[in-house]
């Protein structure tokens, strides 16, 4: 029977990312706390999941080139050493087995949800920009220095993702949107899924190696997403976008605020 309820769950989360581009970290770690795994093991599973489950994606867009390679790179050169060094020197055994260890990271899902949710708000407005190419004035800095930003960017990205599972999808976008305003959005989404699968993969490693991986957890979870995204993927376009969007923003805002206090 939970093996069932794991798929079922699996499948709910599964179909919000093909309908939403979005949901992963932010639905699929929360859900698993509900369960009542603990944090560690709700984050490293889910971590491994948005590997697997975001590689598929990732090929798929290079095959129709929409990765661009070289941010992908620059993102992985600060991102991939944070969640390295998070693990070896911050997330030790010792640590781990500490009361603070668990709080940490359930307080850090929480503000990542909120940030993600914040983010979504304002989406719009961000791609409106991009695609407009009309920066905001205190923007002319960073557009000057885009290679230097992007790695302290994936510095960030990097913390964020190893510590909450939290802020490859939503977050990332808005990054490379903000920097790269060139560049169209399915080749920001392709990019963003791109760098995703190296660093949740990495993060998801440590967490591993340290025994908080769930792989019959994981192994179901697969199996009910892996249909479900691609379902939602094909639903999507009969959905009203805006209806979506407020809906998980509502959704994101409410477990952040609950996992922030918790």
């Amino acid at each position: 029977m939970e093996f069932l309820l794991h798929i079922l769950a699996g499948a709910a989360v599964g179909f919000a990312i093909g309908l939403t581009g979005v949901g992963g970290g932010s639905l699929m770690t929360p859900l698993l706390l509900v369960f009542g795994y603990p944090a560690p093991v709700a984050i490293g599973t889910d971590l491994l999941y948005a590997a697997i489950t975001k590689a598929g994606g990732a090929v798929s867009h290079h095959r129709q080139r929409n990765v661009e390679w070289k941010i992908v790179l620059l993102l992985a050169a600060g991102s991939i050493p944070v969640s390295v060094l998070l693990h070896v020197f911050f997330l030790d055994a010792a640590f781990q087995e500490s009361p603070e260890f668990e709080s940490l990271l359930t307080f850090s899902l929480g503000i990542m949800l909120i940030v993600t949710a914040i983010i979504l708000i304002f989406r719009d407005k961000v791609r409106m920009n991009a695609l407009e190419e009309r920066p905001e004035f205190f923007m002319q800095p960073i557009h000057s220095h885009r290679s230097a930003v992007t790695w302290v960017m994936g510095l960030l990205l990097g913390a964020c993702v190893t510590l909450s599972s939290v802020g490859a999808g939503a977050f990332g976008a808005a990054i490379l949107m903000t920097i790269y305003t060139q560049l169209s959005a399915v080749r920001i989404i392709g990019t963003d899924i791109a760098h995703a699968v190296p660093l949740t993969f990495f993060a998801g490693l440590g967490y591993m190696l340290s025994g908080y991986v769930d792989f019959v957890l994981l192994f179901s979870l697969l199996v009910g997403s892996l249909p479900a995204i691609h379902w939602g993927s094909k639903v999507s376009s009969r959905v009203p976008d805006k209806v979506l969007q407020r809906l998980l923003t509502l959704i994101l805002l409410c477990l952040g605020g609950y996992y922030s206090f918790y």
